[in-house]
């Protein structure tokens, strides 16, 4: 099980966009951002157009590739300022910093190529970060589905979902594979205030994959 729509998708080669689903939007609007400059996903980080610690490091990642290909367009910035720069994004985000470092590393050690030559390496190593997270997401969703037993009520905070992560998800993740074993799952979620990531965004992840849902107020959860 999928999330029916992609949360972060990079579209061409190495010199096509990265396609952001705008979770400022939803649930009322289904609307993409399109990346053409490592500027843009740094932007869309910090206002929370793409977010949750998997999704922003998936997103940085693919920002290196624009950045480095704003340099060989002849943009006067080096790769250590973009890498710089979308550490700055979101100073909390675990992941973040460890797909940049991913990116500096490859960088380091091919720093000698020519910028149209490190373009595609750079490219490949975000499109692996991104299927990564994907198979470390079915993992945790095939392991954790076996803790919860037949007919389970589940409670959720904030959301943990396939819109944090390069799709699946995490919590919601155990939650799909359940459903898929044939266990009769319903979830109760906290609208999660101040920024309703519950009530916006894991209601309406959960019921666009079928998934029974109740919002509830944050302070029924007691």
């Amino acid at each position: 099980m999928k999330l029916p729509v992609c949360t972060i998708e990079w579209v061409g080669d190495a010199y096509g966009h990265l396609k952001l689903l705008n979770q400022t939007k939803l649930p009322t609007l289904l609307e993409y951002k399109i990346c053409h400059r490592f500027q843009e996903v740094k932007e869309a980080i910090v206002n929370m157009v793409v977010r949750g610690a998997p999704a922003i490091g998936i997103a940085a990642a693919f920002g290196v590739v624009l950045g480095a290909r704003q340099i060989l367009e002849g943009e006067h910035i080096t790769l250590p300022y973009v890498l710089q720069e979308l550490q700055n994004s979101r100073p909390t985000a675990v992941n973040l910093f460890w797909a940049l470092q991913q990116q500096e590393k490859l960088y380091r050690q091919n720093q000698h190529l020519p910028t149209n030559k490190l373009l595609p390496l750079l490219l490949n190593k975000a499109l692996q970060i991104l299927q990564e997270d994907l198979q470390c997401c079915q993992k945790i969703g095939y392991h954790g589905a076996k803790l919860l037993p037949h007919r389970a009520n589940v409670l959720t905070h904030c959301n943990a979902g396939a819109l944090a992560t390069a799709n699946y998800g995490t919590a919601l993740g155990v939650i799909y594979s359940a459903l898929q074993e044939g266990k009769d799952i319903s979830v109760f979620v906290d609208e999660t205030r101040p920024l309703w990531q519950g009530a916006r965004l894991s209601t309406w992840e959960l019921q666009q994959n079928g998934v029974k849902t109740t919002l509830i107020c944050d302070n029924m959860a007691a």
